[in-house]
C-alpha cells in the first residue's frame, strides 16, 4: 500500500523556547555549567531559543557582558541562540560599547514597525 503525498505546507508544531533564569551575580565557575544549561535546554526543547531572563543580575558590569557572550556562544555552537528576558535599561549601551547584540523579549523585529504605532498620514491623502 503506498501513500500519495500531499500538497500544501506541511504541518509546523510551535516550539517554546525554554527560560533560563540568572540570578546574580554569577560566578566565573559558575558560567561553565550555565553554558551546560542553554545547551541542555536547546537539545532537549528543539526549540531554537533559549530565554535568559537576567532581571536578577543587578546592576550589569563587565562579568554580565562575559556571561551573556559565553552563554551566546554556547547557544549557537548548539545551533540556536540566546533572548535576553528584562534587562536593565544599561545592559544595552554596555553590549553596544562592546560591540555585542542580543534580541530582547518584545522587541519588535528589523523592518517591523511596534505595535500600537501607526504611520503618520496627510490631510490630502485619500482614505483607503
Amino acid at each position: 500500500m503506498s501513500c500519495r503525498p500531499q500538497g500544501g505546507l506541511p504541518i509546523v508544531d510551535a516550539k517554546t523556547p525554554a527560560v533560563l533564569v540568572l540570578a546574580g551575580p554569577v560566578t566565573r565557575e559558575e558560567v561553565r555549567g550555565l553554558c551546560d544549561d542553554v545547551r541542555g535546554l536547546l537539545e532537549t526543547t528543539g526549540a531554537g531559543v533559549v530565554v535568559c531572563d537576567v532581571g536578577g543580575l543587578g546592576p550589569p558590569g563587565l562579568g554580565t557582558v562575559d556571561l551573556l557572550a559565553r552563554l551566546q556562544l554556547a547557544a549557537r555552537r548548539a545551533g540556536g541562540r540566546i533572548r535576553l528576558r528584562d534587562p536593565d535599561p544599561a545592559l544595552h549601551p554596555l553590549l553596544a560599547l562592546v560591540g555585542l547584540t542580543f534580541e530582547t523579549e518584545g522587541q519588535s523585529e528589523q523592518r517591523e514597525p511596534a505595535l500600537g504605532v501607526e504611520e503618520a498620514v496627510e490631510a490630502e491623502d485619500p482614505a483607503v
